[in-house]
């Protein structure tokens, strides 16, 4: 059974990560946890996530996922994810694999499956299923690299494009498939959230945004919102919030501070926000760093 397979590897390859302090094989990481956690909030760049132990929920914006043993969530954009880990012990760890997404691989794939395969209308930017062997069986000769270095480095790079093959022609594959096309909406929004991403503190004009995105404001504003589930302006918010409590953990000097930081004006609004979000004031974050 691949998934048990890959349950063992993922344990070896994370002690070995833990001795080395490093990263043993790129593109593949284990996330563990032996206590639950309260609602976090990060940044996912495109990647899988495969759940080999416990229990997760997160959700985006208006979409909403559980996430247990055996299952899996493919996120195609970069989003900002609320998360908090709800099954986790010390004898039985939460534990997921994570495989970073690398946009060049499959936009190599398109001239072998970009025809055959067509755009996905109702694809999201972050879809969840059961595991499929078709994948993690390929998953499983990866982590088998970690005890071949030569085989790693020669074989690796094929093994991961099967990965990305295998993912792009999956039921939860549509926005891979819509990503394949430089000139789609779906690549055309991953283009605004890079340019919303490198300028989140600055005041966002969605006019400037859509032009960046090649629309109008109108159908630039429903194409995002059905990649994301979420609005620009939502979007922006949610980045500068988690950005804040990065800043309030490390122990600023005040909350006001923060807020300034990550572009708000009022430092009112920023706390009301801040409370909106993680549903505590981020004095309390703030508090935690002394």
């Amino acid at each position: 059974m691949s998934l048990d397979q890959l349950k063992h590897l993922a344990t070896e390859l994370a002690h070995r990560e833990d001795r080395a302090n490093e990263r043993i094989l790129p593109s593949a990481h284990i996330f563990q946890r032996t206590e639950v956690t309260a609602f976090e909030a990060v940044i996912y760049n495109p990647v899988i996530c495969l759940i080999l132990q416990g229990r997760k929920e997160m959700n985006v914006g208006q979409q909403y996922v559980e996430l247990d043993e055996g299952d899996v969530l493919l996120v195609s954009h970069d989003l900002p994810v609320t998360s908090k880990i709800t099954q986790a012990s010390t004898e039985r760890p939460y534990q997921a694999l994570i495989f970073s997404l690398d946009l060049s691989i499959l936009r190599g794939l398109y001239e072998q499956v970009g025809e055959a395969e067509s755009q996905k209308d109702h694809a999201t930017s972050l879809s969840a299923s059961k595991a499929d062997p078709a994948w993690t069986e390929p998953m499983v000769r990866y982590l088998e690299l970690i005890n071949a270095p030569m085989d790693a480095q020669v074989l690796g790079p094929m093994i991961l494009k099967e990965i990305h093959y295998r993912l792009l022609l999956s039921p939860i594959g549509g926005m891979l498939r819509n990503l394949l096309s430089v000139d789609s909406h779906a690549s055309r929004v991953a283009k605004s959230i890079q340019w919303i991403r490198a300028r989140f503190r600055e005041p966002l004009v969605v006019g400037e945004l859509a032009q960046v995105a090649g629309m109008s404001q109108s159908s630039f504003h429903e194409h995002f919102k059905s990649v994301t589930g979420t609005t620009p302006l939502q979007y922006q918010k949610d980045l500068r919030m988690i950005e804040a409590r990065t800043l309030l953990e490390r122990g600023v000097p005040s909350v006001s501070f923060a807020g300034f930081e990550v572009g708000y004006e009022s430092a009112t609004q920023f706390s009301r926000d801040y409370s909106r979000k993680f549903g505590c004031s981020p004095k309390h974050h703030l508090a935690r760093a002394s």
